[in-house]
């Protein structure tokens, strides 16, 4: 068991490599570069040089009217003077120190800028996170003993419901009729915090906090929690219709008993996967809720980095991202044992 993961360990880093190699070489080619975008600022008077615009220019159009020395000074700035190659491996070398260069277009250090949106996007991901395991495995368990009564027809019809709505759609919804759009001004429509949060006493700052939290918590959490409410049911399912548990029954245990004693662990286990994935939610981020809401958080970031070309930010995001993705699939294997110990992957 321990060679097994020491072998995942191993394989995380040519496959890490793998992947920021892949996205190192896309975003490199791909057209309307930070050098074509400073050049339409320059040509235009510091004007926008927004990333669809930049995408229309080439890099000999955006280059008339500006000298060569002026060039060679800007791909010497953003390290364009070296061949593609061994940009990659001098961002590699300084990946090693945590590294990622600096921001094109907040003209700081990309971990700086990353931290600073860190906050918002690690508050809503790991609230979500645990609302969705909190609500779905008990209400999964409830459903799979009731199953087919007038509950649980009921519940699966309002699970559908809510899945079956974008998260986007049901914030636009959301804020029409509960955040002053048209109908009622219960909660803010917009921020993390109201302008006099800094004046509240500590139970103050929660209810605000709490208070501006609730709509795009709800928008966050509602797709997740139907999904694993679904499986939870449908796993502890397939276990109370095995034999062994049929046996427990038969020896005269209550019901209850068996299903919450014998069969929950090992319908636990396809629940198990998702908790490997719980170091991607402190870089968890939607550009819609958080165009929506108003929150600037990671995805936010990440969307406004690629139309401004911004390398290192990408770079910077995909090798953070990749490698919490990564050592998440590990532990989620690691959990599977720690759920059920007949599992082994040797």
């Amino acid at each position: 068991m321990l060679k097994y993961f020491l072998r995942r360990l191993l394989i995380l880093v040519p496959t890490l490599l793998g992947v920021t190699v892949v996205v190192f070489a896309i975003i490199n080619m791909a057209p309307g570069g930070p050098i074509e975008q400073k050049l339409q600022q320059i040509r235009f008077g510091g004007g926008d040089g927004g990333g669809g615009q930049a995408q229309a220019t080439t890099s000999r159009g955006a280059s008339q009217g500006v000298s060569d020395e002026v060039l060679e000074a800007l791909k010497k700035q953003y390290g364009f003077d070296k061949p593609l190659h061994m940009r990659y491996l001098l961002w590699l070398k300084n990946i090693a120190t945590l590294n990622f260069g600096e921001s094109f277009t907040y003209e700081e250090p990309v971990l700086d800028v990353i931290v600073s949106k860190f906050p918002v996007s690690l508050q809503f991901g790991v609230i979500s996170l645990i609302l969705s395991y909190l609500i779905s495995i008990p209400l999964g368990i409830v459903k799979a003993i009731k199953h087919g009564t007038v509950f649980d027809v009921a519940s699966s019809f309002v699970l559908f419901v809510f899945y079956s709505i974008p998260s986007f759609m049901l914030a636009i919804l959301l804020i029409v009729f509960l955040a002053g759009g048209s109908f009622y001004e219960i909660f803010p429509v917009s921020g993390v915090q109201s302008e006099l949060y800094d004046d509240l006493s500590l139970w103050g700052k929660f209810l605000d906090r709490a208070h501006h939290f609730t709509l795009p918590l709800v928008c966050y959490t509602i797709g997740s929690f139907t999904s694993l409410t679904v499986l939870m049911k449908n796993s502890l399912i397939e276990e109370i219709k095995k034999d062994y548990i049929r046996t427990a029954r038969a020896k005269g245990l209550e019901k209850k008993y068996v299903y919450m004693k014998h069969a929950l662990r090992n319908a636990l286990i396809p629940i198990v996967t998702g908790l490997g994935g719980f170091l991607t939610v402190f870089f968890a981020g939607s550009l819609l809720l958080e165009t929506i809401f108003q929150l600037d958080g990671i995805g936010l970031l990440s969307y406004k980095s690629i139309l401004a070309r911004d390398y290192n930010v990408i770079m910077g995001l995909v090798f953070i991202q990749s490698a919490l993705f990564l050592i998440g699939n590990v532990l989620s294997d690691l959990a599977y044992v720690l759920v059920d110990p007949r599992i082994d992957f040797t």
